[in-house]
């Protein structure tokens, strides 16, 4: 049997060490879902907005049932 030759073990090693690390370099795990979207933003200032309208509704409307004046 013929002595294995420095360049082919050298040539054997890094095929056995491509051979390992490649698989597990593509075998990522995919990214998280972003924990908070634009949507869940705005749908929180809208509520906000829609209280204050309701607040301010309230506030104002009773000045305007005590007015003097009759606008209707």
């Amino acid at each position: 049997m013929a002595p294995i030759s420095r360049v082919s073990f050298s040539v054997a090693v890094a095929a056995l060490v491509f051979a390992v690390v490649f698989p597990a370099v593509q075998a990522q795990a995919p990214a998280p879902a972003p924990t908070s979207d634009g949507t869940a933003i705005d749908q929180g200032i809208a509520y906000v907005l829609m209280f204050l309208a309701l607040v301010l509704t309230y506030l104002i409307h009773p000045l305007d049932a005590s007015s003097p004046y009759k606008l209707f």
